[in-house]
């Protein structure tokens, strides 16, 4: 079985199964100091991290955008307002001034004991 973590100051979170994730899709994930991180599985496997607020709106919404390719960059664009957010750096793609938080994300293999 293989999970999901997501690196936060406390160490490596457990998201969830990668088995759970749907490609092109994102889910929000509840960190440890309250705040919200958006971790997304791409259709070729990737996985990657960024602060589920949207900075334009203040909503924590980036987990439900709608993820793309530009010029081989993969990102995310905001449900509200259409800006696109680059997985890798979080660099707002629309707004140069602008970026969200990544976090670094594995996905790490899990032993299932036998009682």
């Amino acid at each position: 079985m293989m999970t999901v973590e997501l690196k936060v100051d406390e160490g490596w979170l457990t998201v969830c199964e990668l088995s759970e994730m749907t490609p092109g899709r994102g889910v929000a994930v509840l960190l440890p100091d309250g705040g919200q991180a958006a971790v997304f599985l791409g259709r070729s496997g990737w996985t990657y991290a960024v602060d589920n607020r949207d900075p334009f709106t203040g909503a924590s919404v980036l987990s439900r955008g709608l993820v793309g390719c530009v010029e081989g960059r993969p990102f995310v664009a905001s449900p509200l307002l259409k800006q696109r957010f680059d997985l890798e750096t979080g660099r707002c793609l629309d707004d140069e001034e602008v970026a969200v938080r990544t976090y670094p994300v594995r996905t790490a293999a899990t032993s299932t004991a036998v009682a």
